[in-house]
This record gives C-alpha cells, sequence and structure tokens, in this order.
C-alpha cells in the first residue's frame, strides 16, 4: 500500500492512535506532518521514530480549534513538503463525565471546538489544494458514542456526532474532486485517554487486566486503527467513501 509522494497531516499525531496513524503512514512511505498541541515531547519523539526508519516527517505546533493557527500550520507544511494529499482529524479531547445539567458551558464549548470546528478548520484549509492533486483522502477519527451515546457524556457525544455530520457532509462535496472522505470509529483503545476513562469508571489502572473480555482475547490498540486509516488512504481503496468504519470487535 504505497504512500510514497504523499504528504499527511495528522493532527494530535504525538500520541495514542495519531501516533500510530503517523508511523503506519509514514511505513508506507509518506511523508507525515506531526500536529501536536502541547506534548512537544511526544511529537518530537515520533518524528524521531519515523526518520530512524528511513522516513520523512515534521512536528507542528497548533491548537486546531483555532484557524489562524491552522492557516499558518498549514503555510508551513505547504513550504516544508508540498501540498497534503491525506488529513487524518484525530485530534481531540475527553469530556469529564458529568450529566447535562452539572456540565459547564465552557466544557461544551471547548471540547465541540477541538473535534468538530477543529476538523472543519483543517479541512476548510487543506482542502482547496487537495483538489488539484491524482488522490486525495480526509478520515475522521471519531467514536462508538456516536451509537451508544451514554449519560454523562455531553459534550464528547455532541461533538463526535458533528464530526461525523462533516465527514458525510465532505463526501458530497468532495467526491468530483477526487477526494475520498471517511470515519473511523474505534470503541475502547489502550491509549492515555483510554486508561484515565477506565481508572475513573472502573478503577482499572491495567488495561490489559481487561483482555479476557474483550472481542479476540485483547483491548483494541492503537495500531488497530492506524491499520484501518492505512487500508482507507491507500490504494486498495477505490471505490469507498462517505462510511463510517468500526474498530471494536463487533461490540456495538
Amino acid at each position: 500500500m504505497s504512500l510514497a509522494g504523499r504528504v499527511a497531516l495528522v493532527s494530535g499525531g504525538g500520541r495514542g492512535i495519531g501516533r500510530a496513524v503517523s508511523l503506519a503512514l509514514a511505513a508506507d512511505g509518506a511523508t507525515v506532518a506531526v500536529n501536536y498541541r502541547r506534548d512537544e515531547d511526544a511529537a518530537r519523539a515520533t518524528v524521531d521514530e519515523i526518520v530512524a526508519m528511513g522516513g520523512t516527517a515534521g512536528m507542528y505546533l497548533a491548537t486546531v480549534a483555532e484557524y489562524e493557527r491552522v492557516d499558518a500550520m498549514v503555510q508551513m507544511i505547504e513550504s516544508d513538503f508540498g501540498p497534503i494529499s491525506i488529513l487524518v482529524n484525530n485530534a481531540g479531547i475527553a469530556s469529564r463525565g458529568l450529566s447535562v445539567v452539572d456540565t459547564d458551558p465552557k466544557e461544551l464549548i471547548r471540547v465541540v471546538s477541538t473535534h468538530a470546528f477543529g476538523s472543519h478548520n483543517l479541512c476548510k484549509r487543506v482542502i482547496p489544494n487537495m483538489r488539484g492533486l491524482p488522490r486525495g483522502d480526509i478520515v475522521m477519527i471519531s467514536s462508538i458514542a456516536t451509537r451508544t451515546l451514554s449519560a454523562n457524556g455531553g459534550p464528547y457525544n455532541m461533538a463526535k456526532a458533528a464530526l461525523e455530520a462533516l465527514a458525510v457532509t465532505l463526501s458530497r462535496e468532495e467526491r468530483e474532486h477526487g477526494i475520498r472522505v471517511n470515519t473511523v470509529a474505534p470503541g475502547l483503545v489502550e491509549t492515555e485517554m483510554g486508561r484515565r476513562l477506565m481508572k475513573a469508571t472502573a478503577g482499572i489502572t491495567d488495561m490489559r487486566d481487561l483482555d479476557a473480555r474483550m472481542p479476540f482475547g485483547k483491548v483494541c490498540q492503537p495500531e488497530d486503527v492506524a491499520r484501518v486509516v492505512r487500508f482507507l488512504v491507500s490504494e486498495s481503496n477505490i471505490y469507498i467513501t462517505g462510511e463510517r468504519l468500526y474498530c471494536d470487535g463487533g461490540i456495538t
């Protein structure tokens, strides 16, 4: 699944699912721009790992919810590597697990802005130049939360639902330009966010203790999600756009 000659931007690309996606796309030959907001060390470690395996990558600081910063970041990436043909909207934050009544309005704005407005900002900035390329791919990293819509998760549920609405809308707008837009919706994944969730809700500190209860005998790993992304943006995928692929072992 060669991605040689293509430039990929992965938001939140230094940790968790974003890191796994960055490494996977680089392994397939893409030049990878690793976006980060706070964890500079993680972004640098991801870039260093890509370079060590013979790939090309750079790290780029930007808060995706702020369009001006997104604009400046994309300008820099395009100056360094050329136009972006793969965009993975992965940046996200968790909500605090409170009921709608108890949720601070500022938290709602912060969560929805990161997931939905941030992805909109990146798409708006990247797509015009992507249209002129032989192929373009946009992948949204969502969650089974949009299917389960569990209580005490209003901001996160709303944010991911808006993200998926954006994906379907774009798939219809950009098909004529050769751009495929798809969504990957994982369940519980062994990431920092997943570990915090399980500790807060179930008192579990080692997620591998859950392996026996999980499909196929293991908790979903970031690399499992990255494999789905690899397929969607590769030449193996010619005719899939506007779809939501669950990566949850069939739990839902």
